[in-house]
């Protein structure tokens, strides 16, 4: 990689982090006042292993991340999703919100700036998006009600098909 494209990444990387982690999600967290996650990570651990809230608690520190009761909610998305959080990751999970027919702002805003800033990853962007638009609708799940599922079954129902239930 070279040393110009290299800069361009960390740049297009910062930025991104910056638009949504310092602007657009305190902004949203005003305006929509979010239910608040209603576990600790020591609670989190408490749970059996293969279920969503042990699971969450395991990604995010593989990650080293923090459990942050604002974000829990789009970190349970990268986990049944497999996006990871990278900024390519960032910009196919929303592809995949988009794609099943979630529109909000974030959503929105993610793509358009993935699309602007990564051409290099259209094609996954775009594959993301018609895996979302041929999955059920998740918009409306009650994610923090899904934590003692097996996060296993839970990956199998979004795969399927908007017409089968499981």
């Amino acid at each position: 990689m070279n040393k110009k494209y290299s800069i361009l990444i960390r740049w297009r990387s910062g930025l991104l982090v910056f638009l949504t982690h310092n602007m657009a999600l305190p902004v949203l967290r005003f305006i929509r006042r979010p239910k608040l996650f209603p576990y600790s990570a020591a609670e989190l651990h408490q749970l059996p292993k293969g279920t969503l809230g042990k699971d969450l608690i395991d990604f995010l520190e593989a990650r080293q991340l923090q459990l942050m009761p604002h974000y829990a909610k789009h970190d349970i998305k990268h986990i049944l999703l497999d996006y990871d959080t990278t900024d390519e990751g960032e910009v196919c999970l929303q592809s995949f919100m988009l794609g099943n027919r979630h529109l909000s702002f974030p959503v929105a805003a993610t793509v358009l700036y993935g699309f602007v800033t990564m051409p290099e990853h259209w094609s996954k962007f775009i594959a993301a998006y018609k895996r979302g638009h041929k999955s059920i609708r998740i918009s409306k799940w009650n994610w923090f009600g899904l934590l003692h599922q097996p996060t296993i079954v839970l990956i199998t129902t979004i795969n399927q098909p908007p017409n089968v239930t499981v």
